[in-house]
């Protein structure tokens, strides 16, 4: 299940990321829309999976672990944001960090926070 979840993740990851990024501008905007949805979703998930439902432990870890571990894409993040740093963009890279950090944060919260409702 995680593997096949896997696959779907990373199909979803590389269709929302192109889907998601700003042509002409350097600044990795599909990125930070897979990684502020993937917290969101996880946060979602983790929660209304464990506590509303009773889905199987190999359905749940599909999900999570297989498609949203192949969706959400810190380490890309990183890269990038580094990147940003190198080409002297740090205006880019600072902002990349805050929104991504504090939204991914803010966004997990409200999924967990979706699920208990």
């Amino acid at each position: 299940m995680i593997a096949l979840g896997g696959a779907g993740g990373a199909l979803l990851r590389y269709g929302i990321g192109r889907a998601a990024q700003f042509g002409g501008i350097s600044f990795p905007s599909g990125t930070l829309v897979v990684n502020l949805t993937g917290a969101f979703a996880l946060g979602f998930l983790a929660t209304f999976l464990l506590e509303r439902t009773t889905v199987s432990p190999e359905l749940r870890l599909g999900l999570t672990i297989g498609v949203l571990g192949a969706y959400t894409t810190f380490s890309t993040f990183s890269v990038e944001t580094l990147n940003l740093l190198n080409d002297g963009e740090w205006a880019f890279a600072m902002l990349n960090v805050l929104v991504s950090v504090t939204g991914g944060v803010l966004l997990a919260w409200a999924g967990q926070s979706l699920a208990h409702t």
